[in-house]
């Protein structure tokens, strides 16, 4: 209270004083955002955000009359909500960062959802504007979609359930069903009546409604799927915001909602594919060949060598490129392909990290992973900056990656990921192809830079096998 009492001592009513302290936090969520737009300033950015939040809180606390025992309850949920994602930012593990955001994000959904109910409650008895009652119906729906959604994605990402499409038949009449039951709700909640019983059954349709969005939408479509859902929590949020009459959650959820929608439309740009068919294509979902293996090319044979060998090779170049993906977050070998690296830069060979900006299972989660084992910002490069040196690399050594590096994207117009564009690795003068099997990516299909006469692949674990070879580099 003590920072409010000031402004109002310094000539400030409370009321300017909290808006000159909201508009100050907007300011940095907005100045955070800017940070993280590189992987220099992004530790930087969450930390300027996170203090814009904590204006935020305390600020929304002190518009509360201090009699009133919801800031006690409130006091107590911050203290909580603090411990728990204290706890989980420090023992989350860089392979479930995708399933943490979206949980986090399913949360925000909720709480927006749950926030607009509330403020309903208190419209029954009271009369209320249209655009009030459209900001709140608005704010449920979008809000319980989320939640419902990012709980599917959870579980998907997890693996708690299969990571696959799941469809059945007249699917999209029965979404198409469920969506008009929900405009036919929102428009009588809004227009003819004020029900709580209505917005219960608006609020149980809408999880419903979520949870068929997400489950025909395979895992490899998970982190764009993570970004739209992202940005359908900052809109509930903007809503909740407006029914609450609160600058700081308008501000905040049209900035999530704003970035979240500009963040989904350049990973589908990045994919080569249309949000529509993301969303409804069902890519991923494994089919049979007639030959009845799955995703397994039955006439074709892969060159494999040893840790030894390819040890050699690399010792012995003069470029080396590396394409991480989920298989290094997979094996927590971050620092073991760093150390691999820097062996090798210590022998004069030019190393340089490909970054696909769709790698990994959210955005950034690459840079993320390499950033934690201080890889220098300057290796990393993104696609269209390291393409064209592909074909100077003396090895492109490919860490767990798969569908974007598939050449099927470019040469295969029957591919589900055709039209994607994906790192040239296929152009480098030998290709090491580091898996644990020659099960197909998240797309389901086969990869045909496999069986590439200049690849050789080296199976096993990638933390193990990364190991093996910063041994033979050393003896080399």
């Amino acid at each position: 209270m003590s920072n409010i009492n000031l402004l109002a001592t310094s000539g400030l009513t409370l009321d300017e004083g909290v808006s000159l302290l909201y508009l100050l936090a907007a300011v940095l969520f907005i100045l955070g955002l800017k940070q993280l737009s590189s992987p220099k300033g992004a530790r930087k950015g969450n930390t300027t955000a996170a203090v814009g939040m904590l204006i935020a809180i305390i600020t929304s606390l002190t518009e509360i009359h201090p009699s009133s025992g919801k800031v006690i309850l409130m006091i107590v949920a911050v203290i909580i909500g603090t411990v728990v994602g204290a706890i989980s930012a420090r023992t989350v593990k860089m392979t479930a960062m995708p399933q943490m955001v979206a949980a986090f994000n399913g949360v925000g959904g909720g709480a927006a959802a749950l926030v607009s109910i509330e403020d309903y409650t208190r419209l029954v008895s009271s009369s209320h504007g249209i655009v009030l009652a459209i900001s709140v119906v608005f704010a449920v729906v979008v809000g319980s979609l989320s939640f419902a959604g990012s709980a599917i994605a959870f579980a998907k990402l997890q693996e708690l359930m299969t990571g696959v499409p799941i469809t059945y038949v007249g699917q999209q009449v029965v979404n198409g069903i469920v969506l008009l039951g929900i405009l036919a709700l929102a428009v009588v909640l809004i227009g003819f009546t004020s029900s709580i019983a209505l917005l219960a059954i608006l609020l149980v349709i809408s999880l419903i409604l979520g949870i068929a969005f997400v489950l025909p939408i395979g895992g490899a479509d998970m982190p764009v799927v993570i970004s739209l859902l992202n940005a359908f929590t900052g809109l509930a949020v903007a809503g909740s915001g407006f029914a609450l009459g609160n600058t700081v959650l308008i501000v905040g959820g049209t900035l999530v909602g704003a970035s979240g929608t500009l963040l989904t439309k350049m990973m589908s740009d990045a994919m080569g594919r249309s949000l529509s068919n993301i969303l409804f294509a069902a890519v991923g979902k494994v089919t049979v060949s007639s030959a009845g293996a799955v995703g397994v090319s039955q006439d074709q044979a892969v060159r494999s060598g040893t840790a030894d060998d390819i040890g050699v090779l690399l010792a012995y170049s003069q470029r080396v490129i590396i394409v991480p993906g989920y298989g290094l977050a997979v094996a927590q070998a971050q620092h073991v392909v760093r150390e691999l690296a820097d062996l090798l830069e210590q022998r004069g060979v030019d190393v340089k990290y490909a970054i696909h900006p769709v790698a990994g299972r959210m955005p950034g989660h690459m840079n993320v992973l390499l950033a934690e084992a201080d890889v220098k910002y300057d290796q990393l490069k993104e696609m269209d900056e390291i393409n064209d040196e592909f074909k100077l690399a003396d090895v492109a050594l490919i860490v767990g990656a798969n569908d974007v590096v598939n050449p099927a994207a470019k040469t295969d117009p029957g591919s589900p990921i055709y039209g994607m564009p994906i790192l040239n690795a296929e152009d480098a003068k030998n290709i090491v192809f580091m898996k644990r099997s020659m099960r197909p990516g998240f797309a389901g299909i086969d990869n045909q830079l496999m069986f590439d006469p200049k690849t050789i692949m080296l199976f096993g674990d990638a933390k193990e096998s990364l190991t093996k070879l910063v041994a033979a580099v050393k003896a080399s």
